[in-house]
C-alpha cells in the first residue's frame, strides 16, 4: 500500500509518515510512505492508494479530496488527535480500513 501524508508544510506529517513506517513494520504490513504538502499531491506521478490528510487541514479537504481523487487516490482526514498517536498504530489502522472499505466498493 502505498501512503501519502500531507499537511501545510510539511513538518507533521514528515512525523506522521515516521511512525507509520514503524508501526507497518511492526505489523508485518507492506508499506510505502511519504510525506509532503498540498503541492506534492498536485505533483505526483506515481499512484499512491491512501492521502492522509493533516487535519488542520480540514477546511481544504474537499478540495484536497477532489485532487486525490482525479489520482484515483482516496483522501483520509485525520482525526484532531492524530499526532497523539506516538506509535503510528491508529493511523495505520484508519489507513489500511480506508483501503479495505475501497477494494470492496
Amino acid at each position: 500500500m502505498r501512503i501519502l501524508v500531507i499537511c501545510g508544510a510539511g513538518a507533521s506529517s514528515t512525523f506522521v509518515a515516521q511512525r507509520l513506517r514503524s508501526a507497518a513494520a511492526a505489523s508485518g504490513v507492506h508499506v510505502e510512505v511519504a510525506a509532503g504538502t498540498e503541492d506534492t499531491l498536485a505533483g505526483i506521478t506515481e499512484p499512491v492508494d491512501i492521502v492522509l490528510v493533516g487535519p488542520h487541514l480540514e477546511s481544504e479537504f474537499q478540495r484536497i479530496r477532489t485532487v486525490a481523487s482525479a489520482h484515483e487516490s482516496i483522501a483520509v482526514l485525520l482525526p484532531p488527535d492524530a499526532f497523539e498517536d506516538r506509535d503510528g498504530s491508529r493511523i495505520l489502522q484508519l489507513a489500511t480500513a480506508a483501503r479495505a472499505a475501497s477494494v470492496t466498493e
